[in-house]
């Protein structure tokens, strides 16, 4: 059974009243993705994401939305005893909804989730957890219309997507306006092929691609130097 909370350097992350635990991708993607004033977190979970943003970029507003209600009192109480607590708005609802609010419109120069992408998979039993690993209540076309509507001019949307899923998520941001910014494909360990994909998107095209490649651990419980790099602020 995952511990009833995770401990970063600068804050504690409770996790039992969340369906999805704290885990390698919700911590790579807080650690690659770009900010800037006014940052979305989408799917927030435990808060984990919106809070390593808060830290990195230090006088960004963030918005953390998640469609489960103990999701998001877990990000709430995770974030009020953070030193975050001010900086950070969580709201319960669909980012779909979000999207449809004209105040929201064109407001997040930096969109970043570690978005639900099982399709058509064995489901879990937890509706809470189904909702956060498969696209039902998210399919990938929503989710990039909705980024679309928010994201401002020149903003940057980050997810991290497992290597079988990168071509039909590519294909649904070319079909909503967006080209790949950014790259890095991940490895586990040296010896083991890709398993996940940073990916970060921007509105229109003429973008130069950025390629890179990170790996997690140069042998079984020793973090690589990309990786040590990259969440050095943020693991003890």
């Amino acid at each position: 059974m995952p511990n009833s909370f995770f401990r970063f350097k600068k804050f504690l992350v409770h996790q039992d009243l969340c369906a999805m635990k704290v885990g390698t991708d919700g911590v790579l993607i807080g650690a690659w993705a770009r900010g800037g004033a006014h940052i979305l977190d989408v799917g927030t979970g435990t808060g984990v994401v919106a809070m390593m943003m808060s830290q990195r970029f230090a006088d960004a507003e963030v918005v953390a939305v998640d469609i489960n209600a103990s999701a998001c009192r877990q990000a709430e109480v995770n974030i009020s005893a953070s030193p975050f607590a001010g900086r950070v708005e969580v709201i319960c609802t669909p980012i779909q909804q979000l999207a449809a609010d004209e105040a929201f419109a064109g407001r997040f120069d930096a969109v970043v989730s570690n978005p639900p992408f099982f399709e058509n998979a064995l489901k879990a039993p937890e509706v809470s957890r189904c909702h956060a690993r498969h696209t039902d209540t998210l399919p990938f076309s929503e989710l990039f219309a909705s980024v679309g509507r928010l994201l401002s001019p020149g903003g940057e949307f980050s997810a991290i997507i497992p290597f079988d899923y990168r071509v039909r998520f590519e294909t649904e941001a070319s079909l909503a306006g967006f080209t790949l910014s950014r790259v890095c494909a991940v490895r586990t360990t040296p010896r083991k092929p890709v398993k996940r994909y940073l990916l970060a998107f921007r509105k229109g095209g003429g973008h130069e691609l950025e390629q890179t490649e990170g790996l997690l651990e140069v042998s079984p419980g020793v973090r690589s130097p990309w990786y040590e790099r990259l969440t050095g602020d943020f693991y003890l």
